[in-house]
C-alpha cells in the first residue's frame, strides 16, 4: 500500500491490500477470484463484466481520507464504500489507537440513515473488538455532533461515524474523530494512514463475531443515557430567555430530510419552550433513498418545497431543515412580500454571531479572551461583526475540522475562550460540548433568535436587513462544476496546475491585487511579486484578492468530483453589491470554464 497523493488536504490512499501495483483490470480480476471477497460482492462485479469504463471507475483509484473522512459511492471496488474498505480503515485506526491510546482503549461509533450505515458500523466494531478495543455503538441512528460529544463524555480514545453527510443517496462514508471529540487533524491523519499503509494483505484483517464481542464486553450498546447528557449540555448554551407568550407565537416548520435530526431537534425545541413546531410528514422518518428530494442537502432550496407548502398553510415565518447526519442546518424565512426565501450559510452564521455577541455584550459577558472562528471562504462580514465587539476572529482552512481544532489549541491548551464558529456551507457551533458543526444546538439558537427578534417587534428578515444596514451589504456566491470519473479529476487537477503556472493578473476585466496560494503557503502581491507566508497548513486552494476589495477562491472539493469557486463582494446598497457580484462571477467564469471543457 501507499499514499498516492495529497489533494486539497485529502490523502488518497490504496485500500486494496495485495492489489497494490495492479492496473484496474487486474484489480477487478483479483476481486473476482480471491475467496476473501463474498458472493454478493462478486455477483455485483460480474454484472459489470465487459464494461471497461465502469470497471475503471471502480478500480482506477482509491478513496480519499480527509476533512470528510473516507467517503464514496456504495459498491464493490477500490473506489467504492464497502465492508472491505471499512474493515481496512478500522484496522489502521486500531493500530494507531493501540500505539497512542491508554492501556484499555475504547471507541464510540454512530451512524445515520444511509444505506448500509448500520452494517458498516457493526463491521467497524467487530474489527475493533478483534484488536481488543472496546466499542460503544449507538442502538440506532444518531446525529454526527452527538458522536463528537460522546467521545469526550465516555472518555474514549476515538470516535467513528458512518455517514456521507449531505451527499446523494448512493454515497456513504467513514468519519474519524480524535479523543478531543474533533475530526482528526492532518498530522494524526498521516499517522493513521501510515498504519493503514503497513497492512499489506487485506485478508489479514480479523473480524470478531458481533454477538461474541458483546458477550465478552468488547461491544456495548448505548443510547438514551448519552442522549440525555447531550441535550442537557446544549440547553445550557441558551443566550436569551424570551417570555413563553412570545415563544407560543413562534411557529416553526422543521424537516429532518429523512435523516437523524428528527428526534433530537424536535426534543431540544420542545424543551426550550417552542411548542408550535410542525414537522414535514413526508420527510419525518429515516429513509436512505431520500424519496422526496433530489439531494438531501439543506443548501438546496428544492429540499424545502414541502416545508414551504406547510409554512404557507400554517402562516409560519421560519423553516429549519437539517441534513441526514444533522450537522448542517438550512433556514428559510418569510420576507416583507410574504415570499419564502432561503438564507445563505453566511447570512445565518452572521445573524447568529450578531445575536450572540450583542446579547453577551449587553450583559458585559463577552470573555476578554474570547474568540470566534470562520474559514477562509466564509464571508468577511464575520470579521466586521467581531471587530465591532472587540472579539478576536481566527481564520482557518476550509473544513470544520479546523474550527474544532482551534478549541483544542486555544482553549484546552491555551487560555482563550471559544464563543462561536461557522462556515459558509451551513455549519455552526456554539459551546465546546461538541467539536464539530452541530445542527441540534444551531436549531435551538436559531429558534431562540427568532423569538428574540419577535420580542423586539421584528422578523428575522428585518434582522438581516438591520445587519446589512449596520455593517454593509456583503454578498457571496458559489459555483460548483461536477466532472465525473477519471477524466473529470484530471481536468480539475489540470485547471489548478494551469492557474498556478500562469499567476493571472486579470480575470476578464477584473484586476488581481494578490494571490494566496495555500498549497505553497504564500501570498503574492501581483505588482511587485512580494511574497508573505500565510501561516496555515498546505491545501490545494487559490484565493484571489481584487483591486476593488472583492475576492474569489478556487478549490477542488475533497468529498466529491467538483471544482468549487467562491465569490465575495461588498457594497453600500443591496443593488450595488448584487451588480458587483454578477460582474465578478461573469469575469471569473470567462477564464475558468474553458479550462474545464
Amino acid at each position: 500500500m501507499e499514499i498516492v497523493s495529497v489533494m486539497a488536504g485529502y490523502l488518497i490512499i490504496n485500500v486494496t491490500g495485495s492489489d497494490t501495483g495492479l492496473d484496474f483490470k487486474e484489480k477487478y480480476k483479483s476481486w473476482l477470484e480471491n475467496p476473501y471477497y463474498d458472493d454478493e460482492t462478486k455477483k455485483e462485479l460480474l454484472e459489470i463484466h465487459g464494461n471497461d469504463k465502469e470497471i475503471e471507475d471502480r478500480f482506477y483509484r482509491d478513496l480519499e481520507f480527509g476533512t470528510g473522512g473516507l467517503r464514496g459511492i456504495i459498491g464493490a471496488g477500490t473506489n467504492r464504500m464497502n465492508k472491505y474498505t471499512v474493515r481496512k480503515a478500522s484496522q489502521g485506526l486500531s493500530n494507531y489507537i493501540k500505539k497512542n491510546g491508554k492501556a484499555s482503549p475504547s471507541i464510540v461509533i454512530a451512524y445515520d440513515s444511509r444505506h448500509r450505515s448500520d452494517e458498516f458500523a457493526k463491521e467497524s466494531a467487530c474489527v475493533f473488538a478483534s484488536n481488543g478495543i472496546k466499542s460503544y455503538i449507538f442502538e440506532s441512528l444518531r446525529p454526527t455532533p452527538e458522536l463528537s460529544f460522546a467521545v469526550r463524555h465516555l472518555n474514549c480514545d476515538a470516535g467513528v461515524v458512518i455517514t456521507a453527510s449531505h451527499n446523494p443517496r448512493d454515497y456513504n462514508g467513514y468519519k474519524v474523530y480524535g479523543k478531543d471529540g474533533g475530526q482528526i487533524p492532518p498530522a494524526i491523519s498521516n499517522e493513521v494512514l501510515e498504519e493503514v499503509n503497513s497492512i499489506t494483505d487485506l485478508t489479514s484483517v480479523k473480524v470478531m463475531d458481533f454477538e461474541k464481542a458483546k458477550a465478552e464486553g468488547l461491544i456495548r450498546i448505548v443510547g438514551s443515557e448519552i442522549d440525555n447528557a447531550y441535550i442537557e449540555s446544549l440547553k445550557s448554551l441558551k443566550i436569551t430567555e424570551t417570555d413563553q407568550e412570545i415563544k407560543d407565537k413562534c411557529g416553526i416548520v422543521y424537516t429532518p430530510l429523512h435523516g437523524s435530526g428528527n428526534i433530537p431537534v424536535r426534543r431540544i425545541l420542545k424543551e426550550t419552550g417552542f411548542h408550535n413546531v410542525y414537522v414535514v410528514p413526508e420527510q419525518e422518518m429515516p429513509d436512505p433513498d431520500f424519496p422526496t428530494v433530489k439531494y438531501p442537502n439543506p443548501e438546496d432550496k428544492a429540499a424545502f418545497d414541502l416545508a414551504i407548502s406547510i409554512a404557507k398553510e400554517r402562516d409560519v415565518e421560519l423553516i429549519i431543515g437539517t441534513d441526514p447526519d444533522c450537522d448542517r442546518v438550512g433556514v428559510v424565512i418569510r420576507n416583507r412580500r410574504g415570499e419564502y426565501v432561503p438564507l445563505t450559510g453566511n447570512q445565518t452564521g452572521c445573524l447568529l454571531l450578531e445575536y450572540i455577541l450583542s446579547n453577551l455584550g449587553q450583559r458585559n459577558a463577552i470573555p476578554s479572551n474570547g474568540f470566534v472562528v470562520k474559514t477562509i471562504v466564509t464571508t468577511n462580514l464575520a470579521k466586521k461583526i467581531a471587530d465591532a465587539y472587540n472579539v478576536k476572529l481566527v481564520e482557518v482552512l476550509t473544513g470544520f475540522k479546523f474550527i474544532g481544532e482551534q478549541i483544542l489549541i486555544r482553549e484546552e491548551l491555551g487560555n482563550e475562550k471559544f464563543i462561536f464558529g461557522f462556515e459558509e456551507s451551513y455549519g455552526y457551533l456554539a459551546g465546546t460540548f461538541a467539536r464539530d458543526k452541530d445542527a441540534v444546538v444551531a436549531s435551538m439558537l436559531i429558534a431562540e433568535m427568532f423569538a428574540w427578534y419577535k420580542s423586539r417587534g421584528m422578523t428575522l428578515y428585518d434582522g438581516l436587513t438591520e445587519l446589512f444596514e449596520k455593517y454593509g451589504y456583503e454578498r457571496e456566491a458559489l459555483d460548483s462544476f461536477t466532472l465525473e470519473g477519471k477524466e473529470g479529476i484530471e481536468k480539475i487537477n489540470g485547471a489548478m496546475k494551469l492557474l498556478r503556472e500562469r499567476k493571472p493578473s486579470k480575470f476578464g476585466s477584473v484586476e488581481i491585487k494578490a494571490i494566496r496560494d495555500y498549497k505553497k503557503g504564500t501570498r503574492i502581491e501581483i505588482g511587485n511579486n512580494e511574497e508573505q507566508p500565510l501561516g496555515l497548513p498546505s491545501s490545494d486552494v487559490l484565493y484571489y484578492e481584487t483591486m476593488e476589495g472583492y475576492w474569489f477562491c478556487i478549490r477542488p472539493s475533497g468529498t466529491e468530483p467538483k471544482l468549487k469557486i467562491y465569490y465575495g463582494v461588498s457594497g453600500k446598497t443591496e443593488s450595488s453589491s448584487a451588480e458587483s457580484l454578477d460582474n465578478l462571477k461573469t469575469q471569473v467564469l470567462s477564464e475558468i470554464k474553458p479550462m474545464l471543457e
